[in-house]
């Protein structure tokens, strides 16, 4: 018997678990799936979660869970800490050293603030379950905080959210935002009126969804005014101060919640492999998705800088899927061979377009694609059923689902339980 191939991928994201559920039992290859956390993560709604509509169990599920029946896959829980390309191993935080024949490097992105990483401390990113369950307990705390305030200059910073980004994660958190002060929550306190909740979104450049039609742009902004969301064009932050933003025209906004949803920065581990990175840390592969001068190790996902059809590669989930059936193909063929490919032999990846939607609210959306645009509630319905389709495992669907559901008829969302880490100070409470 031929020795199974060592595969090693690093991410249990949409393009790593594709790849390993591609190659599951497939006897020619051993592969060990690590990821830093034990779940597979459906980013696109986490904004969902960050606003009480949905609870974290909802679009999460456990990556032993789904891969319990492909008997040559290992997930382990661990966080890569260096990649050799030279001796072909990579090695944890925990000190398990990984040897590898080929590597899948889709270790995802983070927040990303444009060279200014000392504004992280003082704003909240958006990336992780931990990241949305910190935005959903920092807000609903200062509107409870609020609640207990005499002082009327206090009560509005703390019922002031600041928003950064005017992409899809920026306006479908401004919406999603709107739509809980001014409609779910609006019965349940007494001494504050939630509907005066002020959320503020700030955008660098002339218009929100920039990516997409100027038209639907232009839609998306009054669709978001009409929910009382305050847009701000052509504003540059120069400054993240502590519940204070600073901008270019020397104004500055105090507001106790700051989101950053403005930027996107690769994984650092790209920068083992020794090829040239762009600005926000992404390896440009050859067109077989390989790593240039390493033909067995591969990128997928928000890693690549890729260029199809003279189209950048968007980091959107299908494009992430379709990179990890491609990747797997290309082991598949060489395995078939019983050799390696030289890369200018493999098949180019060709992304296939299926097109980009962001929600504004209860009943509206934008849908942009190849064929055709769609806006308002035709391609809010678009939108979602096709993140219904895209969750992974019957349990999220369902649950997702009735959680919509319920929340579409009773105007009021579940996920609204407040817990505190250790070092996190409730409501009256003065911190450690």
């Amino acid at each position: 018997m031929t020795t199974p191939r060592k595969l090693l991928i690093i991410g249990g994201g949409f393009a790593g678990l594709e790849c390993a559920r591609r190659l599951a039992n497939d006897d020619r290859f051993e592969i060990t799936l690590v990821d830093r956390t034990n779940h597979h993560l459906f980013q696109p709604l986490l904004y969902q979660v960050a606003t009480a509509s949905l609870a974290a169990p909802d679009i999460a599920r456990s990556i032993r869970q789904i891969l319990a029946d492909a008997k040559n896959v290992t997930v382990l829980m661990d966080e890569i800490a260096t990649i050799d390309p030279a001796t072909c191993q990579a090695t944890g935080k925990s000190g398990a050293i990984f040897a590898y024949d080929s590597l899948l490097l889709a270790a995802g992105a983070r927040t990303g603030y444009f060279g200014h990483d000392a504004w992280e401390k003082n704003s909240l990113g958006l990336k992780t379950l931990a990241d949305a369950q910190n935005i959903r307990r920092t807000v609903l705390s200062n509107l409870e905080r609020a609640e207990l305030s005499t002082d009327p200059a206090e009560r509005a910073r703390l019922m002031t959210v600041a928003i950064v980004g005017g992409g899809p994660t920026g306006v479908e958190l401004a919406g999603a935002f709107a739509d809980l002060v001014h409609r779910s929550l609006k019965s349940n306190f007494r001494r504050i009126d939630t509907s005066q909740l002020r959320i503020v979104l700030i955008e660098g450049s002339e218009l929100v969804l920039d990516a997409y039609d100027p038209d639907q742009s232009t839609y998306a902004r009054k669709r978001l005014e009409k929910l009382g969301v305050e847009v701000r064009n052509n504003t540059r932050v120069t400054e993240v101060r502590p519940g204070a933003l600073d901008f270019k025209d020397g104004s500055t906004l105090e507001a106790a919640a700051i989101i950053w949803a403005a930027g996107v920065a690769a994984s650092p581990l790209t920068a083992a492999l020794g090829v040239p990175l762009d600005r926000g840390g992404r390896v440009a592969p050859l067109p077989d998705l390989s790593v240039p001068g390493h033909p067995n190790i591969f990128v997928a996902g928000d890693l690549v800088a890729l260029k199809c059809a003279e189209k950048i590669v968007p980091g959107v989930a299908p494009a992430a899927v379709q990179m990890g059936a491609h990747i797997a193909k290309i082991l598949q063929s060489e395995a078939t061979a019983d050799a390696a490919i030289s890369p200018d032999r493999r098949p180019a990846f060709a992304y296939h377009d299926k097109g980009m939607m962001a929600i504004i609210g209860k009943n509206y959306a934008v849908v942009k694609t190849a064929d055709f645009r769609l806006q308002g509630f035709i391609a809010w319905l678009a939108w979602l059923f096709i993140h219904i389709t895209f969750l992974v495992g019957f349990r999220n669907k369902v649950s997702v689902l009735l959680g919509w559901a319920y929340a579409y008829l009773a105007n009021a969302p579940e996920a609204r339980i407040i817990t505190y880490p250790p070092t996190t100070p409730a409501p009256g409470k003065p911190a450690a």
